[in-house]
């Protein structure tokens, strides 16, 4: 056997240290809404939307990719660059555009979070509230690298859907017909295609994992390794979307006629005769859970960067409260608004869908931003070229068009 040299021990250690920002993000983006919408897809559609999960993962690749560049390059949140290269109005829409997408999705992980609650048979207010406090004494720590660690370890629980869908003995024949199925004539399907479509590319990952990267310090030396982080992340969030689907549809989706899922119990309950009673608590509780929490503190990170990074105010978890009063100001408040309108009561997969939807129609703002920043404040050594800039940008148009196509059925 070949001994590893220094160098290359140096190399691995290095791209070690580099990870984190791009796993984070996606496994926050793999959030409590995501999960039920890929519930609710499987339910409703059975396999026809695993295809779709599958082609959404080089566009959540090409998204996140410019980001990381566009961070580890300037070493400037994209809300700063955004007030730099266009003006504090564009930049004052973009941040407006993240605070509505983030109070939303934060919405979704505190309502998750209590129906996990239910679920166990634990106090839901209760359960919100301990939340709140544990992740708001989170980010007051003071150290992006101690939420880092926290965040990621508590985004593995959404492992726990693997095992879910393995156990719920998909039938491979009908899976692979679901692939080749995908009825974009019908207006429930073209629904949920955009509910998917904004539980996987959503604003607030953008102005997170181009915060991240710079709170890491990391800057255009560690391009590769971010990539490959932001590469790892994308794949094991769709992967854990399409486990999603293939465990409800194999089980909940087999069943005659469309299905309908009002909450985090009723899922679990629907999946007991499948997974058996331990099962389906563990795959959709501890999963779930794991999600939100991620998820909640992700967001909320990213609604307090953007709005530091507008401002032009200190935006940093490296900075202590006193430091950096509006950037805690805002991340705290966004978690406790989020936990406020959920102890009122509000029914969860509705709700989950109509965020999701609406992540889909501000999509064309973020990324009309993302892709005009990426070929003006970067270098031009560094900007897309040729076939990939055109892929690229062919990718984000479609999402783009999608965006605007949906917000016009709903409107009309």
């Amino acid at each position: 056997m070949t001994p590893v040299r220094p160098a290359a021990w140096r190399r691995i250690a290095r791209w070690a240290a580099v990870l984190g920002p791009g796993l984070m993000v996606m496994l926050a983006d793999t959030d409590a809404g995501s999960i039920v919408t890929a519930a609710q897809s499987g339910a409703q559609w059975g396999y026809s939307m695993v295809l779709p999960q599958l082609l959404l993962i080089p566009v959540l690749y090409f998204v996140q990719e410019m980001t990381v560049r566009l961070g580890t390059v300037t070493g400037k949140g994209h809300g700063e660059l955004i007030r730099e290269t266009f003006g504090g109005a564009w930049a004052v829409l973009s941040v407006g555009t993240l605070f509505l997408a983030s109070l939303g999705a934060i919405i979704t992980e505190f309502v998750g979070i209590a129906g996990v609650a239910q679920l166990f048979g634990v106090s839901a207010p209760l359960a919100v509230v301990a939340a709140a406090i544990l992740l708001i004494g989170l980010g007051l720590t003071g150290s992006y690298r101690k939420v880092e660690r926290v965040g990621i370890a508590l985004g593995l629980f959404e492992l726990f859907f693997l095992p879910a869908a393995f156990l719920a003995h998909p039938n491979s024949g009908q899976m692979l017909a679901g692939l080749a199925h995908m009825p974009l004539h019908d207006g429930g399907y073209l629904f949920l295609l955009a509910a998917n479509v904004g539980a996987v590319i959503m604003p607030w990952m953008v102005f997170y994992q181009q915060g991240a990267v710079i709170d890491k310090g990391l800057r255009t030396q560690d391009l590769r390794g971010a990539r490959i982080d932001t590469l790892l992340g994308a794949v094991a969030t769709q992967i854990v979307m399409i486990a999603v689907i293939v465990a409800v549809a194999a089980t909940i989706g087999s069943a005659p006629g469309a299905q309908s899922l009002r909450g985090i119990p009723d899922i679990s309950r629907a999946l007991e005769p499948f997974l058996g009673y331990i099962g389906a608590r563990l795959a959709f509780g501890l999963g779930i859970l794991g999600a939100s929490l991620v998820a909640a503190l992700v967001v909320s990170l990213a609604a307090a960067f953007g709005v530091g990074e507008v401002l032009a105010a200190p935006h940093s978890l490296n900075h202590r409260p006193a430091e950096a009063r509006i950037f805690y100001l805002v991340y705290a408040g966004a978690l406790a608004i989020g936990a406020c309108v959920v102890l009122t009561g509000l029914p969860l997969v509705r709700l989950t869908l109509d965020v999701e939807v609406m992540n889909a129609i501000l999509l064309p703002i973020v990324l009309g931003f993302l892709v005009a920043l990426e070929a003006r404040a970067l270098p031009r050594s560094l900007r897309m070229r040729g076939a990939y800039r055109l892929t690229v940008w062919l990718a984000v148009a479609l999402v783009i068009g999608f965006g605007v196509f949906t917000g016009v059925r709903v409107i009309a």
